[in-house]
């Protein structure tokens, strides 16, 4: 499967809004987690960086898709599926 593939199936995981809007929920607290530890130049809280939005994207396909997350399977392409998924959702291209 290449990534273009694996980002139609990653969508197909994601077609509850309010998982989708968990996720985005979840990458904005990810950048003000990442403007904070880099305002208060604690360099050893950007380790945790890539783990701050799974408490709410796991709670959108726990408690809304009652599915699997893709990281659970890849973990790299999840995450930037996680960032494409943004995007997409702010110019409207991924229902809100």
């Amino acid at each position: 499967m290449n990534f273009k593939q694996y980002y139609k199936y990653y969508l197909s995981l994601h077609q509850n809004k309010w998982c989708r809007r968990l996720h985005v929920l979840g990458q904005v607290v990810t950048l003000c987690f990442l403007l904070v530890a880099l305002k208060l130049k604690i360099w050893s809280l950007l380790i945790l960086a890539p783990f701050v939005i799974y408490p709410f994207a796991w709670s959108g396909h726990f408690f809304f898709e009652k599915n699997k997350p893709a990281a659970f399977s890849s973990p790299v392409w999840a995450k930037v599926c996680d960032w494409i998924m943004l995007k997409d959702w702010i110019l409207g291209r991924v229902e809100r």
